[in-house]
């Protein structure tokens, strides 16, 4: 019988299964996190999935509109009596019938993500672009026609100095009704950045106005809710990105683009409707209708801006990598996808530095200063896509490292991202190699009574990136691992828990067997070197913006991000993620881009900034650089091949390169 390939989406787990094999037994054989509780009757809809459509070059396949069964009786009566969203399928009714793409979508997994990008960073300065003015309005009279829009804007230039104001259509259709409510007193929202009336309520308003600060990654989606009058957080939340199931990394969305007609519109309507629902379920959070939104910041790197806005990102998959703008945008909340907030809701794009260096880039440097500061600082904010600033009051330079999403858990044979019971925390004994780990969701580590208890309910599902960063630095530090990136076998380690996998080796992280319905968690040679990957794109691109500074060291190194803020310093740097430096001085910024959006939200003085600091940063680009692969190949090496790490205790000198000793003692008896 012919068998298919299935890959699942976010997790990026695949496998071949014969035709006809039902979706949710694929997703159960692979341990992956699809939700069913009818037992597969198609009946409680908890397994709905989105299949793909058309080519995934970076997945290796293309797929055909008949890839799964036809919809069937089953589906067509749930769907009849409750619906199904455009695309969905139940997994346990459709069978596999060709290679196919499956998106889980995030209602459909039993542990959802913690989105980790909580609101942080320094205290901000209130001085919002959106301020409420209350006039009152001169009521018509048939002997000085006039309308209505015009009266509001003379009673706001002379009772509060502000002329030449603009209202959209949309706002205006509720102008009328509310002056009459009021009775001729009207509060009137005035976006001061744009000279535009944003809302309107009768008589006084005394509740604070409310706008978003959005962090669009290509991995996850944060947004904090906040008070325009305070600038306090009144609601956060995180989503995943939808558009990962079109591909992982940002090169994949591009070819997706590329390689399937109106994939650019696909991808921007996926992601407008998500920034949308996110925005409706904060506002919910806060207890407050989403029409008391009237503004929204949003930080993104270039391919998710162009996306979002309705560009074809083509242009940045390709050398010169053209952005279609790079200036900061000012639009109608509407035109991004957010309908649910106030009719005249504006939205503030921070501008872009370079064609893969974005606006999330630019917010960073807003939130973290460098421009300011006489110590030279590298700032990692690290992603699928890292983005590399290095500068002080004198210069700033800035790159982007394409990273891939090893980092976050993905392309790792055990990876998932932060939910409850992944492993986050590693330490392994030099001693004994024996390990002991935490999981995202409970405090106790596992050589403490109360983990067990405490797991219980979810179990141990996998290890999410900062997981593996540990993992593959513990057993470097252990050595389990040599500087090759090499796993020893049982006998040179000493440990039974380096498994023979063919021609390679494994570490035994966890052992789920003994426990029913846990998995064993395994790092292979694969996660090794997808790791070492990683790793090495990231080192190559600070070390070629100090090659271009012309120093060696640097002051302090700051890592950003919602992954960056849950990174360990030490295991970090014993990897070799980045240039050596005094580990005192390696600290988090925490979410970084979405504080600077929320700058951008509270003060507007920080947009003007912004943009001219923009204007100041030198771009490197590492596509074209001829030292990058120069560093990335040095850098494969744990930490580094040539370059010191005097800050870093010396780490175990072991060599697993069986293969090059055993020809050693060829050459030796010759």
């Amino acid at each position: 019988m012919t068998d298919h390939q299935v890959i699942f989406m976010p997790s990026g787990k695949r496998g071949r299964f014969a035709t006809g094999t039902p979706v949710l037994q694929a997703a159960r054989s692979l341990g992956v996190d699809l939700d069913s509780v009818c037992g597969g009757r198609g009946i409680c809809s908890r397994c709905q999935v989105q299949p793909g459509r058309g080519a995934f070059p970076k997945l290796g396949v293309t797929i055909a509109d008949d890839a799964l069964s036809e919809f069937n009786a089953v589906e067509r009566r749930y769907d009849e009596k409750r619906g199904l969203k455009p695309g969905r399928r139940l997994g346990c009714q459709a069978q596999v019938q060709g290679d196919v793409v499956i998106d889980v979508p995030p209602e459909s997994q039993v542990h959802r993500q913690v989105v980790r990008k909580e609101a942080g960073g320094a205290p901000i300065v209130m001085d919002p672009a959106t301020r409420l003015h209350m006039v009152t309005v001169e009521a018509p009279d048939m002997d000085a026609p006039s309308g209505d829009l015009e009266r509001v804007k003379a009673a706001l230039a002379a009772q509060w100095d502000l002329h030449d104001l603009r209202m959209s259509p949309a706002l205006l259709r509720r102008l009328q009704p509310v002056l009459r409510k009021g009775d001729w007193q009207v509060t009137v929202a005035v976006n001061h950045d744009e000279g535009r009336i944003v809302d309107l309520f009768p008589g006084l308003r005394t509740a604070p106005l409310l706008g978003l600060a959005i962090d669009l990654g290509s991995t996850t989606i944060a947004a904090h809710l906040c008070d325009l009058s305070t600038g306090e957080v009144r609601a956060s939340g995180g989503v995943m990105n939808p558009q990962i199931r079109f591909g992982e990394d940002l090169m994949s969305r591009v070819s997706y683009a590329m390689m399937n007609p109106d994939g650019d519109v696909e991808m921007t309507r996926a992601v407008r409707e998500t920034i949308d629902a996110l925005a409706v379920d904060l506002a919910g959070q806060a207890g407050i209708p989403p029409g008391d939104v009237v503004e929204a910041v949003v930080v993104c790197n270039p391919v998710m801006h162009h996306l979002l806005l309705g560009i074809d990102p083509v242009e940045l998959g390709q050398s010169p990598f053209a952005l279609a703008t790079s200036d900061a945008m000012r639009l109608a909340a509407a035109e991004i996808g957010l309908t649910s907030v106030a009719p005249g809701a504006r939205a503030y794009l921070l501008p872009c530095i370079a064609g893969h260096v974005g606006a999330d880039a630019a917010a960073v440097a807003l939130s973290e200063a460098p421009d300011r500061q006489d110590e030279l600082t590298l700032i990692v904010d690290v992603g699928t896509n890292a983005e590399i600033l290095l500068g002080n009051r004198e210069r700033i330079l800035a790159c982007s490292s394409p990273t891939g999403p090893a980092f976050e858990g993905a392309q790792i044979s055990a990876g998932q991202r932060a939910a409850p019971g992944a492993i986050e925390r590693v330490e392994i004994d030099p001693v004994t190699k024996e390990p002991r780990i935490r999981v995202v969701g409970c405090e106790y580590w596992s050589d403490d009574p109360r983990f067990g208890p405490a797991t219980a309910e979810t179990g141990i599902t996998g290890i999410c990136g900062s997981g593996i960063i540990e993992a593959v630095a513990e057993m470097r530090m252990a050595g389990i691992l040599d500087a090759s990136g090499l796993i020893g076998s049982a006998d040179q380690v000493g440990t039974p828990r380096c498994e023979s996998m063919g021609r390679t080796h494994a570490y035994l992280l966890w052992d789920g067997s003994r426990d029913e319905g846990e998995r064993r968690v395994l790092v292979t040679q694969g996660d090794i070197r997808a790791i070492q990957l990683a790793k090495s794109a990231l080192y190559a691109g600070a070390r070629l913006l100090m090659d271009e500074a012309g120093v060696d060291t640097v002051a302090r190194v700051r890592l950003a991000g919602a992954f960056g803020a849950h990174i360990s310093p030490r295991h970090a740097m014993v990897l070799g993620m980045f240039p050596d430096t005094p580990l005192d001085a390696v600290t988090s910024a925490g979410n970084a881009a979405g504080h600077g959006a929320r700058m951008a939200l509270c003060n507007r003085s920080a947009r003007g900034h912004v943009e001219d600091l923009v204007r100041r940063v030198e771009k490197v680009e590492t596509a074209i650089a001829p030292r990058f692969q120069e560093h990335f190949v040095a850098a494969n090496a744990i930490p580094h091949a040539t370059a010191p790490f005097p800050h870093l205790p010396a780490l175990p000198d072991v060599s697993f390169n069986t293969a090059s000793e055993g020809r050693a003692r060829q050459r030796r008896r010759r």
